[in-house]
């Protein structure tokens, strides 16, 4: 053989041997699944603080910003933390609230993939009593699934829905951070809509605690927030802003007391077949779109009964009632100050249904969600 090549070959052996020897003489970290959460950072609760210094070594701490679960997955899930040293049981338990809170408070993320609202029966069978609706792109918590149906919880709903159409995993994470909407969340008594974002401007309307207003924008001190069809401010002190994902609605039977006739059960009924359809502004359709006043016109409609389309002239049909003795079928009113320019009907249980705006279509709201201006008293019996 021929000497040159061979000691060629000879060192060429030794450089990859010696730091091959080196790896093998350090400890090996253990060896966790792929994914696992960087665990030296602070269970994520919603909301993050940051601290920034400047350059005099100032320390300013940022304003407070929802996170989002694509944030926290790309700080904390790669290569780079495949391999993890010794954590305890506690440092597990804490990656585990983390990686709940990435879904929203959901533990297994479900979206309803559907055109318009995906139905939930009692069982996991297509004669199952209906028990609740899930709208378009709402999010569940997906408990146990099979290979036709999937039992999920959502909001105050639980039951079966069908398995084509549900989204799960990753794909159901990718598409909540599409639909992730901000709201605010009144944490005062009796919260005043403004008309522009100032003190002196007109108070529109009265919103109770906790009810939950649709954020447009954040703009200074202020929280620009749909109400209905309008854009109005809220004082950002008396409201928490947060991202949240739309829930089920239920389809139970309503509690009606004495007196209430079987037409408006019906009528109530016949109301909530239509909710998460769209709203469209001068619309009467109830599939396809309507308005407030467009939806009460064509609900009334099928139970013979005329109404204008306009919620100023509907509030001048019929009797004027107080608000507390509403009836199921009774029609209320909302302003903008003293001016009417919504109807919804009242359901019963404090709650009415209503075409809300563009973004919530048809839906369900505490009769108090604003403060109502009139009661109407269409139906006599």
């Amino acid at each position: 053989m021929n000497r040159k090549p061979f000691c060629l070959i000879i060192a060429l052996v030794i450089i990859l041997w010696t730091p091959l020897t080196a790896e093998a003489s350090m400890p090996m970290p253990d060896l966790l699944p792929m994914g696992q959460l960087d665990l030296n950072k602070e269970p994520y609760d919603g909301e993050t603080e940051t601290e920034q210094e400047d350059a005099d070594g100032e320390e300013e701490t940022a304003e407070k910003s929802a996170g989002t679960a694509q944030d926290i997955l790309n700080d904390s899930i790669g290569s780079g933390t495949i391999l993890v040293s010794n954590k305890t049981a506690e440092d597990y338990e804490l990656a585990y609230e983390r990686a709940k809170n990435a879904n929203w408070g959901y533990t297994n993320l479900g979206i309803a993939d559907v055109s318009d609202n995906l139905n939930i029966r009692a069982i996991a069978a297509e004669d199952g009593r209906l028990v609740g609706k899930l709208p378009k792109d709402a999010a569940c918590e997906v408990l146990e699934t099979d290979e036709e149906w999937v039992h999920i919880k959502s909001g105050n709903v639980e039951g079966y829905v069908s398995k084509d159409f549900l989204l799960t995993g990753v794909s159901a994470k990718m598409k909540a951070e599409e639909l992730a909407t901000t709201i605010a969340r009144v944490t005062t008594d009796s919260l005043k809509v403004r008309a522009e974002a100032n003190t002196d401007s007109e108070v529109i309307t009265l919103v109770p605690r906790g009810e939950e207003l649709e954020v447009s924008a954040v703009e200074g001190d202020w929280v620009k927030v749909f109400l209905d069809d309008d854009e109005v401010y809220v004082s950002g002190e008396y409201v928490e802003v947060s991202a949240e994902l739309g829930t089920a609605v239920t389809m139970s039977e309503l509690l009606y007391g004495q007196g209430i006739s079987d037409v408006r059960v019906d009528i109530c009924q016949y109301a909530k077949e239509f909710i998460g359809n769209p709203y469209v502004w001068g619309g009467t359709s109830l599939t396809k779109g309507a308005d407030c006043s467009g939806f009460v016109m064509s609900v009334f409609k099928k139970y013979g009964v005329r109404l204008p389309h306009s919620s100023r002239a509907q509030a001048n049909c019929g009797t004027t009632i107080k608000v507390s003795e509403a009836k199921p079928g009774d029609l209320i009113f909302y302003g903008k100050g003293k001016t009417i320019n919504h109807v919804a009907i009242y359901i019963g249980n404090g709650q009415v249904v209503h075409a809300s705006n563009p973004k919530t279509g048809i839906r369900i709201s505490n009769v108090s969600y604003r403060s109502p201006l009139k009661a109407v008293r269409i139906l006599y019996d």
